[in-house]
């Protein structure tokens, strides 16, 4: 099992879409919303700018789709 981590911010639509889909197909991520001050150092060190970001094993998918975290995670 890939440990899975879901960086967001407060109010992103995408970053609801992809919690509700880890949610519906029982994926245990960790959520980092870079609203907080370790947030956005922990997503500073990805590299990327925007959310949502999925940290897949060590792997990212930068944004969310379904068929993009499928590959990443292997279902």
């Amino acid at each position: 099992m890939k440990r899975v981590v879901l960086f967001t911010k407060n109010s992103c639509p995408h970053c609801e879409t992809a919690k509700k889909y880890l949610d519906q197909n029982g994926i245990k991520y960790r959520l980092c919303n870079v609203g907080t001050a370790a947030g956005r150092k922990e997503h500073s060190l990805t590299g990327f700018r925007g959310v949502p970001i999925l940290k897949v094993g060590d792997q990212f998918l930068n944004g969310f789709t379904v068929k993009g975290f499928q590959n990443l995670y292997g279902k």
